[in-house]
């Protein structure tokens, strides 16, 4: 299942164990590699970069154990293709058999050991892109982060998802030339994937009545006056409750704080519009059409938030 992958991408073939920890640790991420079984084992990896994303094949060709102290600032997602793999976290273990996959968050240490015929699929996506993805969903990004929750799941009971795996794969195999909005096309879909199929912390979805109606009539209020300079107390007035209550609501069905939702959706909006070409003179005057005055604050929440600073958004679309 889906071994075939990246093809025209072999990195390394039949080599030591330590040739492919290496160009892991350069690539991939930080781990450090024990070797669980005696005598000569070997190892293959395929690896490819595409649109932000780094995509790799991995097998030890023999039982291995890996310690991996932290991800930084990016997302793993592992995707067992034969064997298995075992996951041993502080205080959870999990094993992983073909067909399944699990999402590794930013700063989370692991321990996983390796079956002799274990092969898996790794494709490490930055914070910005899921970041993105959240946003453009409308949905707010909790205030500790996008955090998935350490739960195994068995792609074969979504196999449009394994297809758009494979695409992702193949697309970055046969691409000669990165066409930068058809490449960016392919992580936001898997992006957008990810967030409907693996569980994760953004509650929104998951509102009291109550307050999933004030969350509704705050976005639909927001998307119409999106350039105007909206207060926490205009939106409490809106929802007739008192500004203490609607940072509850928030507090507790969204994770975040409503000034914090508010930038959000302006940079959403604005994102949007300098990807498409709306509107886009230059960055100084869309910045304060949207009411960010402070442009080299403006320019730092917009790169934490899409992982690029405005001027090459909009300069990719000219």
């Amino acid at each position: 299942m889906l071994n075939h992958v990246l093809a025209n991408s072999v990195v390394r073939k039949d080599v030591c164990p330590e040739d492919v920890s290496d160009y892991v640790n350069t690539h991939i991420g930080q781990h450090r590699l024990t070797l669980l079984e005696p005598g000569k084992i070997r190892s293959s990896l395929r690896y490819a970069n595409f649109a932000q994303l780094g995509l790799s094949h991995i097998s030890y060709g023999g039982q291995v154990r890996v310690h991996s102290p932290d991800l930084e600032e990016v997302y793993h997602l592992q995707v067992v293709t034969s064997g298995s793999c075992t996951w041993n976290f502080d205080e959870d273990r999990l094993s992983l058999s073909a067909g399944q996959a699990l999402m590794m968050n930013p700063q989370e240490k692991s321990d996983l050991t390796y079956s002799s015929d274990c092969q898996k699929l790794i494709v490490k996506i930055p914070e910005a892109i899921l970041k993105a993805a959240c946003v453009d969903n409308g949905r707010a990004l909790p205030r500790d982060g996008l955090r998935f929750q350490r739960q195994v799941m068995d792609l074969n009971a979504s196999m449009a998802f394994m297809r758009l795996v494979e695409a992702v794969y193949e697309e970055a195999s046969e691409t000669c030339v990165d066409i930068a909005s058809v490449s960016q096309a392919y992580a936001d879909l898997l992006a957008n994937k990810l967030l409907s199929i693996f569980p994760c912390n953004l509650l929104q979805e998951n509102a009291a009545p109550g307050a999933d109606k004030q969350l509704q009539l705050i976005r639909r209020y927001l998307q119409d006056r999106i350039r105007d300079d909206i207060t926490v107390e205009e939106l409490a007035c809106l929802c007739h409750v008192s500004v203490r209550s609607l940072y509850n609501v928030f507090a507790k069905e969204v994770g975040t704080t409503p000034k914090l939702f508010i930038k959000q959706m302006k940079l959403q909006s604005l994102h949007a519009d300098l990807k498409q070409g709306i509107n886009a003179r230059n960055v100084t005057e869309i910045a304060l059409d949207y009411g960010f005055s402070h442009l080299g604050r403006f320019s730092s929440d917009y790169r934490k938030m899409f992982g690029e600073l405005p001027s090459e958004t909009l300069r990719r679309v000219r």
